[in-house]
């Protein structure tokens, strides 16, 4: 006990230490507080770029998006590309929506194919998503469901629907899995990808629940979230005129029509990718 005051004393001169090379009137704790917040570096204001996260879609999973993550992550932008887990759209975007829940800053929400429907749906609420981006995305309304948001302005997938796999999934209450049929994969997902790429595509897919195409959508996110569109005009998945329909009324104005399959962010990455900066810059 004798030797008990030196660990005492030398905390004391290491507290004196720290306190003294503070600002007058700062704190250690509230020194502390400000890092990795927006804020000024001397006279110029510290800008921090919104986290990008990217939902893949139906018969898909992350990988479709490595092209776009490097361009991202090139000019700077944090990037996250959580699984989508394709069970239902109320499950599913109760996961996602858990999952932003844990990303502090903005965020710029992005959407393919049917991972649109579940970013309407889990970004309702959060102030933290500062713009929604569509990439050959549903867009659906509240009450309405994918299969009818894919039948606007006489859209029509009967060719896609026609070709959809169907297998028992264990503990399902009806619901059954579905994945494209591998010969057709590439001609109705990415026509315009390279066929090497397609066909590996084909045999990866990730099955995607009946269930999802008769769950309704809630309150869209895309009504209160400043929202963006890349509609694709030579998509044989989702119908090029009920992408349009819905970039009309979730976009406003803010769509990028180009000749792309379903698959733009595959196929096409930089103009997936300048949509998405032109929304983080936003």
């Amino acid at each position: 006990m004798r030797n008990s005051w030196k660990p005492l004393a030398l905390a004391g001169v290491v507290a004196a230490s720290v306190l003294a090379l503070l600002p007058v009137g700062a704190s250690a704790s509230t020194t502390a507080g400000t890092a990795g917040t927006t804020g000024t570096s001397g006279s110029k204001p510290v800008t921090v770029k919104p986290t990008v996260v990217l939902v893949h879609g139906a018969w898909a999973d992350a990988s479709g998006w490595s092209d776009v993550t490097a361009r991202l992550q090139a000019k700077g932008y944090p990037v996250v590309a959580p699984p989508n887990l394709l069970r239902s759209l109320d499950e599913d975007s109760d996961y996602l929506k858990s999952f932003l829940s844990t990303i502090s800053g903005p965020i710029v929400l992005v959407g393919h194919s049917y991972g649109g429907a579940v970013i309407t749906n889990a970004a309702t609420g959060n102030a933290n998503v500062k713009s929604l981006v569509y990439i050959s995305a549903y867009a659906p309304d509240q009450g309405e469901t994918i299969a009818q948001a894919g039948a606007l302005a006489g859209g029509d997938n009967s060719v896609l629907v026609s070709h959809l796999i169907q297998r028992a999934y264990p503990n399902s209450t009806g619901a059954v899995d579905t994945t494209v049929d591998p010969a057709w994969f590439p001609k109705l997902f990415a026509a315009d990808a390279p066929l090497s790429k397609t066909k590996l595509m084909a045999t990866q897919q990730r099955p995607l629940s009946s269930a999802a195409f008769t769950d309704k959508t809630g309150v869209p996110a895309w009504k209160s979230i400043t929202s963006y569109y890349l509609v694709s005009l030579d998509d044989k998945t989702i119908p090029p005129v009920a992408e349009k329909a819905m970039a009309a009324r979730a976009a406003k104005g803010r769509t990028v029509e180009i000749h792309s399959s379903h698959a733009a962010m595959v196929a096409h990455p930089d103009a997936v990718t300048n949509l998405i900066l032109r929304a983080a810059r936003s």
